[in-house]
């Protein structure tokens, strides 16, 4: 049986719970496991990190391409090369130049924490998460779904990250065409307990 562990607060851990619900995945979820442990399955200590026998894996992007893989869902992360790269480049863009962009204002103004106050640093963190998000506004124009006309992993982790840039207060954009595909996203079995689930 595979085993996930990591909080379902966390933005990664319920990346890795929606896929699979999709992939209609039997999974023990362990949402609190200790630090010794933590430690010795992942050396940054942080979840979520996957077990699937005496295969350990972290990184949430990771996990997702792994269990697509294992599932043999290429339409989800296809084989051929560069349908899979569109996919991966979208996978990327949100772990690195989204992440990196949204964290102080979300940290300031969701979650309150003391290292992030909400000043000049946060209102220019916000002005960067709503550069990139109309980014994706305007490859959502041109296409159904982020990575073309198909719901792949791509959409499964923007999906999430835009959940957040939602969720956050502050002046944003009217982005059309990123409201029209997180409606089309709602189809997605997981998609209620995982992402439209009031936590950001």
């Amino acid at each position: 049986m595979l085993v996930l562990y990591g909080k379902p607060t966390s933005i990664n851990v319920r990346k890795v719970l929606w896929l699979c619900a999709g992939l209609d995945l039997p999974l023990r979820h362990e949402p609190a496991p200790s630090a010794e442990l933590l430690s010795t399955l992942n050396p940054n200590r942080q979840v979520p990190v996957l077990r699937d026998g005496d295969l350990v894996l972290w990184e949430s992007n990771s996990i997702c391409r792994y269990l697509a893989a294992r599932a043999g869902r290429h339409d989800l992360l296809p084989m051929e090369p560069q349908a899979r790269a569109r996919v991966e480049q979208w996978m990327d863009w949100q772990a690195t130049d989204l992440n990196t962009a949204w964290r102080q204002v979300f940290m300031a103004r969701v979650r309150g924490h003391a290292d992030y106050p909400d000043d000049a640093r946060a209102a220019a963190s916000l002005v960067q998460w709503n550069r990139l998000m109309t980014m994706l506004d305007t490859q959502l124009a041109r296409h159904a779904h982020v990575a073309g006309e198909a719901f792949t992993l791509a959409d499964i982790v923007l999906g999430l990250s835009t959940q957040r840039w939602r969720c956050t207060p502050g002046e944003k954009p009217v982005l059309a065409n990123v409201d029209a595909w997180f409606e089309r996203l709602r189809r997605q079995p997981g998609f209620a307990a995982h992402v439209d689930n009031g936590v950001a």
